[in-house]
């Protein structure tokens, strides 16, 4: 009989690349299906919401100045570290979710090929969603789609891992950075996926991950002038949802509103496009 202690991991938050405690020093407990005490996860406030906000503008630049090409290999890099984590993966989406090792196992696979799919659009992107356009001149007029800037989301809450997966992947393939707040009863896997984002390629600030209640810091995320986009898939709660599109509207944010999406099934474009610009440029012949 081993005598060792256990060495106990502190759940934090994730901003700007870094895992700061939340500032309110508030934590929640987490629980496993059954009950059972897993975690105590930090409670995000206001403050943390606002420090994620700064971040993830200040990685805006750097990240959509980057060729696609290069994001789509950040991208594939984040399926590469998480497949050699797949066994944490499949024990926090086990314990959270209630499933067994073998479904479980089965949700991280999807999660992983997730990103290997956004991964492969991403310097497809521009071809598809864009297009050089018929005029009657002696002009090229040619339609690009642009990332929208800074995008807060609100994981799903029940598909911890894979829903929370293709969230985050569509909003950053076409050069977006985004604040996601998890889900607050299932946040483990999310803060897994935190560490291999923070060992993998994507530039700190990208992908700032927070935990906490829905109801207290969705509300400051949705109202932040800074942030360009909402994607409210993790909002349920109908009189929720509408003062979040209500706060959204003072800066003229994009909003996805709430689904039931099957998150296994063929996500399609429809998230990417969500949050992307058309720009038109003109062009004379012959200049």
């Amino acid at each position: 009989m081993s005598d060792r202690l256990d060495v106990r991991k502190t759940y934090k938050l994730y901003v700007g690349g870094k895992f700061p405690r939340s500032e309110s020093g508030r934590s929640y407990e987490v629980t496993d299906h059954k009950g059972g005490f897993l975690a105590n996860a930090a409670q995000a406030s206001r403050k943390d919401a606002r420090d994620a906000v700064v971040a993830a503008r200040a990685a805006f630049a750097g990240w959509s100045g980057a060729t696609a090409y290069n994001r789509g290999q950040v991208l594939y890099r984040v399926a590469e570290v998480m497949e050699g984590r797949r066994a944490q993966f499949t024990a926090d989406v086990a314990a959270v979710e209630g499933l067994t090792a073998r479904r479980a196992d089965d949700v991280v696979s999807a999660a992983i090929d997730r990103w290997v799919w956004y991964a492969g659009w991403a310097d497809k992107l521009a071809q598809v969603l864009g297009s050089s356009n018929p005029v009657a001149g002696p002009f090229f007029n040619f339609s690009t789609p642009e990332p929208t800037g800074v995008v807060a989301a609100v994981a799903p809450q029940d598909s911890s891992l894979l829903g929370l997966v293709s969230v985050v992947a569509a909003i950053i393939v076409s050069g977006n950075t985004v604040v996601v707040l998890t889900s607050f009863e299932r946040p483990v896997p999310a803060i897994s996926l935190s560490e291999v984002l923070a060992t993998s390629d994507v530039p700190g600030g990208v992908v700032n991950v927070l935990t906490g209640s829905t109801s207290e810091v969705a509300p400051w995320l949705a109202s932040h002038m800074d942030v360009n986009a909402l994607d409210l898939a993790g909002v349920d709660d109908d009189a929720l949802r509408t003062s979040l599109e209500v706060a959204a509207a003072d800066n003229v944010k994009r909003v996805r509103r709430a689904d039931t999406s099957d998150w296994s099934a063929d996500p399609g474009l429809s998230r990417v496009r969500a949050f992307v610009e058309t720009k038109t440029v003109w062009h004379p012949i012959g200049a």
